[in-house]
């Protein structure tokens, strides 16, 4: 996707066209740590939307299982249920069910202090990857205003008149790590938005989840 964006960027100079490669070579040294924030924001979108997915993926057929066998007073069978469900909602409701038999507002902490748990493997990386959406527009900014520097640096020891020539492929070359930092850090933004929504989406369903089950704990077992 970077490489088909920087081909809009390509300039043609006597029927010739510089390939994407060699414009973003064109770009200097700033290119090499804003290549890296891609490939890591990649791999961080990639592997949360993977683990996201898997943690979303709660058994619907759960609740009304676990429903039945707590009001029942399986309370084992309950437990090894959870245990086979590898999922958020069902480790919090795992711990609940450990807790039966003490005062429900314990039964709530101890629920509440593995969602904490749950919330915080769920958010992993996401703070860096926000750090990446707003780093790497600035690394691309640092690569042009040295990158310009050095153009002028060039055309200052240019004896006689400059060339055109001389002078804009100077300036394209300092403008494409803006352009690099810029499509890096908008994806990299893109992407984190959409792993908080998405995130947000299934605390909302973890915290459903767990009102439902405390609200089963105050309802009479069946004898």
């Amino acid at each position: 996707m970077l490489l088909s964006v920087m081909q809009d960027l390509q300039p043609e100079e006597a029927g010739e066209s510089i390939s994407v490669l060699e414009l973003l070579l064109n770009g200097g040294y700033m290119m090499i740590p804003i290549l890296i924030l891609w490939m890591i924001a990649i791999y961080i979108f990639v592997e949360r939307q993977r683990t996201l997915g898997a943690a979303s993926k709660t058994p619907e057929s759960f609740k009304d299982q676990i429903r039945s066998l707590v009001l029942s007073g399986d309370i084992t069978g309950a437990t090894l249920l959870c245990g086979k469900t590898d999922t958020p909602i069902a480790r919090m409701i795992e711990k609940g069910i450990s807790r039966i038999g003490n005062p429900l507002k314990n039964i709530e902490v101890s629920i509440e202090n593995v969602g904490k748990l749950e919330i915080y493997r769920l958010e992993k990386n996401l703070n860096l990857l926000a750090t990446i959406a707003g780093a790497a527009p600035m690394i691309g900014f640092l690569g042009t205003v040295t990158g310009m520097i050095q153009a002028f640096i060039s055309i200052a020891q240019e004896e006689g008149a400059v060339s055109p020539k001389l002078l804009s492929s100077g300036i394209y070359e300092a403008m494409i790590t803006t352009a690099a930092g810029l499509f890096v850090g908008i994806i990299a933004y893109l992407g984190y938005n959409y792993l908080v929504a998405k995130v947000g989406k299934l605390i909302h369903t973890m915290e459903s989840n767990v009102i439902d089950f405390i609200d089963l704990l105050q309802e009479p077992k069946k004898s």
